[in-house]
């Protein structure tokens, strides 16, 4: 059976907890404001593009405090072996990949994110899919696979430096057809601007899916 087109959420978002009105301060002082109407549920994976400058994580972690919003990322899970600084690391979020895994980092990724969800716990997945401040000619996979095969829904959000906006009001329920979600995609995310423009790579796959690492 051909899998169902992808389509934008148009179902009712959760509204955000709120979080620090000084991180708000900070991004407001340098003329920053967030756009976001809130969460379409518990799990899901963001897609920050694009990604162009080191400005990019200041920006990012400041929006996660306005926010209140609890998020996941990748790390190596070397980091995670001293005891303090693995404590620490699961405080900000990391999940740990273990690429030598015999199910590798999506299906262990995957896993984690449907325990949450048995608990009815948050689990948001962020990466940036380019990989690299510059340029790349293609997104990589990883996090995609995480959303179709964990069946969750991807938010589309941008730092949008032409009009100084955090962009984060657009999810996607993808349908598993790689084409026609990125399609999508680059549909939603068409003129959101770096801060450094030519640093925007296409938002599609490698020819054969990618690498999903």
């Amino acid at each position: 059976m051909a899998p169902s087109a992808p389509r934008r959420w148009t179902g009712a978002l959760t509204p955000m907890p709120g979080g620090s009105a000084l991180a708000r301060a900070v991004l407001g002082a340098f003329g920053w404001r967030i756009v976001n109407d809130g969460l379409p549920g518990k799990q899901g994976v963001v897609m920050v593009y694009p990604h162009t400058s080191n400005w990019d994580f200041p920006i990012g972690v400041l929006t996660k405090w306005s926010l209140g919003f609890q998020l996941k990322f990748w790390a190596k899970d070397s980091l995670f072996k001293p005891a303090i600084v693995g404590r620490w690391m699961r405080s900000i979020g990391g999940v740990a990949v273990n690429r030598r895994s015999a199910n590798g980092m999506v299906a262990d990724t995957v896993q984690q994110m449907r325990d949450a969800k048995a608990r009815d716990e948050s689990f948001w997945l962020i990466v940036a899919p380019e990989g690299t401040r510059g340029y790349a000619d293609h997104w990589k996979s990883g996090a995609y696979h995480v959303a179709v095969q964990a069946g969750v829904p991807v938010g589309l959000a941008s730092f949008d430096f032409a009009t100084k906006r955090v962009l984060f009001t657009d999810f996607v329920e993808v349908s598993g057809d790689p084409a026609r979600d990125f399609a999508l995609f680059a549909e939603v995310l068409q003129g959101r601007q770096g801060k450094y423009p030519q640093n925007a790579g296409p938002i599609r796959l490698k020819s054969k899916d990618g690498d999903p690492r």
